[in-house]
């Protein structure tokens, strides 16, 4: 399949420029945190030998005047997001899993552009200028990533032909591995595709296991990776700032039973629930917390969706006091047959808190709430108690 690739060198780098244009005057290094590790995540490009992935330690010992930042993935994706929209009024077959770099399916439409130049145009059209887009077209994805790394902003390169030939005197480093395996090529003298290229599979997997198998067919000009175009669906986002930062489980939980219960009254009338959803946290020190979390059967009302979320948070510690929180459902999907309780009482409440359900979707929000306690310790009052919706 013909791709069209779209790489936005430093984009995260770039995005913090359109909010603090006084960045461009100092070195920087963005991170963020994986666990109680923190790596590198983008960087200025006149940091050398500094690369993705790379542990903060290891770069701070070669560039330690540079100014640390930590990410703010939630704008970096909503930025993404806005350019994925853009891209997608020029083609319908547009992936967009990675920050910064984008792959569009060309097969098709040369019904409705002419030829590459024509095409490139397009895309470029869709980008705001200060992204500096560099395009590759080849067959494949890894073919057309290594394009566009080796053309220069405002123009596109395509790779035609023979592709070993233009493989065998990059770097592994281009190789989309773990940075794991590139150290061991490297160890291995193996520093070019050219020398993996004379190499049989075989002592490739002996080595680096799956990744040797696949390492192999990239340097063999081999990728069959199939293109994963999006899928337009309701955009269900929900987050606040709270009104002072904590590190107490339960007021962040109260934070988040708030935003599940916004986030319900938007599709619950369909009879759907949540399958899963993105969580992310963020402290006044502006650390990055971020968790997919999955619902084995959709979670059809907070108080099922809160049950699992609170379970991983319990699991997996903050990066620090927090500040601002925010969700956003990724999947939705409708419940299986449930049988009713055998018991009046039951039914009956089952029944008052669907009419409740009913009142507040014609109303368009919570009427009716429940004293419950927070901070009971706290000698602020208003922390003390709150109010959350009674039919959660």
């Amino acid at each position: 399949m013909k791709i069209l690739c779209i790489l936005l060198p430093h984009f995260p780098l770039k995005c913090e420029t359109l909010r603090h244009a006084g960045i461009n005057s100092c070195s920087v290094i963005i991170t963020r945190a994986i666990g109680s590790q923190k790596l590198v995540l983008d960087h200025s490009p006149e940091l050398n030998n500094l690369c993705v992935g790379m542990p903060l330690q290891q770069a701070l010992s070669s560039h330690g005047e540079a100014e640390l930042m930590h990410a703010d993935i939630p704008y970096y994706w909503t930025v993404f997001n806005e350019i994925l929209d853009a891209l997608e009024e020029k083609s319908p077959l547009v992936e967009g899993t990675d920050l910064g770099e984008v792959y569009i399916g060309l097969d098709g439409l040369h019904l409705i552009y002419e030829d590459d130049d024509v095409t490139v145009s397009a895309m470029h059209e869709a980008i705001p200028a200060a992204f500096d887009a560099r395009i590759g077209i080849a067959e494949g994805k890894f073919p057309s990533c290594l394009a566009a790394q080796y053309n220069p902003a405002g123009s596109y390169k395509t790779i035609d032909g023979n592709i070993t030939a233009f493989l065998k005197d990059l770097s592994c480093d281009f190789l989309p591995v773990s940075l794991k395996s590139k150290d061991k090529l490297h160890e291995f003298g193996l520093h070019t595709m050219g020398q993996i290229v004379s190499l049989s599979p075989g002592p490739l997997q002996a080595q680096f296991g799956p990744e040797g198998k696949r390492i192999w067919e990239l340097v063999n000009g081999i990728d069959d990776t199939p293109l994963y175009p999006r899928m337009r669906e309701e955009n269900i986002e929900e987050n606040t700032t709270l009104s002072s930062v904590t590190t107490s489980l339960d007021v962040i939980l109260m934070a988040i039973e708030t935003l599940l219960s916004r986030a319900f009254i938007r599709f619950e009338s369909k009879g759907m629930g949540m399958r899963s959803i993105n969580l992310w946290t963020r402290s006044w020190l502006a650390e990055h917390w971020e968790r997919s979390i999955n619902f084995k059967e959709p979670a059809m009302n907070t108080k099922t969706a809160l049950s699992r979320i609170k379970q991983i948070m319990e699991n997996a510690p903050q990066p620090g006091p927090i500040e601002q929180l925010g969700i956003k459902v990724t999947g939705l999907g409708c419940q299986h047959g449930k049988q009713r309780s055998l018991f009046t009482e039951v039914r009956a409440n089952d029944h008052l808190l669907n009419d409740i359900k009913q009142l507040e979707f014609r109303l368009g929000g919570p009427q009716l709430y429940r004293v419950k306690e927070v901070e009971p310790w706290s000698r602020i009052p208003e922390r003390r108690y709150a109010l959350t919706p009674l039919s959660r």
